[in-house]
């Protein structure tokens, strides 16, 4: 009953799914652009990492593009399902350490000079390559247990296998081993939610206070586009999409984790929440980012003036 369903929400998925691939990638190459060629912001590493990341999630995630290549490049099964599995995780994890580290790097450098957060302006760029090289590891230690909890579906109900995706389940584990590693998940997504919103507050004060300062030297009429205002939207966007949509992934992924239990709609819908920040983040720097509007709009004219 629950094929035309089904049928309908993976037509969406797809379509998701190939709507953030293909604006990730676009971001992708104009960050490295900015990156090699330009005098790159701070936050500009962080944002093509997470960029790069978004663009795997999506390739990895169940029985998407990378699971049907492993198929028909004859890829053992078992081996397939470890390695889209463990390394989605992997990005997973990546994707809320980015987020934070990026909203981290934000109230720092828009920080006043008599900030507390101000003797970091000049070392960030020094410790960025340790600190990711850190995320990195630590994300890769944290999701090994994908490697042996992971393998391939057997339909026999004595084996106690759960099914995640068409071809993979999740195989037995006790009680403990699954509270230890929801633990210790949760751990790390609540103490990362908590830093990234008190950055985010932290941004949103300081520049509220900024935009106060500057009435007395702008227009109000100006004041309605500043640069100040803007970068309140974006933010205030993004944290609000990122923690409303990763809860409630993290919900039904642990809900059904605790009750060893998948239903294949609860599944799909959960991949489309999962996937709701990595489509939606471009967007909003595509339609955000000055540099990005500038380049835009020089290709048109330079499109218009070969054409016409």
């Amino acid at each position: 009953m629950h094929s035309p369903i089904m049928f309908s929400l993976k037509n969406v998925l797809y379509f998701q799914a190939g709507l953030g691939v293909l604006a990730n990638m676009f971001l992708l190459c104009f960050y490295v652009f900015i990156i090699l060629g330009h005098r790159p912001k701070p936050t500009d590493l962080l944002s093509c990492q997470l960029n790069f990341i978004h663009i795997v999630m999506f390739l990895t995630a169940g029985d998407i593009w990378l699971a049907d290549l492993l198929t028909s490049l004859k890829i053992d099964n078992d081996f397939k399902c470890k390695a889209t599995f463990y390394i989605n995780r992997v990005m997973r994890g990546l994707s809320i350490c980015t987020t934070c580290l990026l909203s981290v790097v934000q109230a720092i450098t828009i920080s006043p000079s008599t900030s507390l957060l101000a003797k970091f302006k000049q070392k960030q760029k020094k410790y960025m390559l340790y600190t990711l090289l850190c995320v990195w590891s630590f994300n890769i230690s944290l999701s090994s247990n994908q490697i042996f909890y992971v393998g391939a579906y057997i339909n026999m109900s004595e084996t106690n296998q759960v099914k995640v995706s068409k071809s993979c389940s999740l195989l037995p584990m006790n009680y403990m081993i699954r509270g230890v590693i929801l633990t210790v998940t949760t751990s790390r997504d609540v103490f990362l939610v908590g830093v990234m919103m008190t950055t985010s507050t932290y941004l949103m004060i300081t520049l509220f206070r900024h935009q106060r300062q500057c009435k007395h030297l702008h227009s109000i009429s100006h004041l309605r586009t500043s640069p100040e205002k803007r970068a309140i939207q974006i933010i205030l966007l993004l944290v609000v999409f990122f923690v409303v949509m990763y809860w409630v992934d993290f919900i039904i992924s642990s809900t059904s984790f605790l009750l060893w239990r998948y239903d294949p709609v609860v599944l799909v819908v959960q991949k489309f929440v999962m996937n709701v920040y990595p489509t939606i983040t471009p967007l909003v720097q595509i339609s955000f980012d000055n540099r990005i509007i500038i380049m835009l709009k020089n290709l048109q004219s330079k499109f218009h003036h070969i054409c016409f």
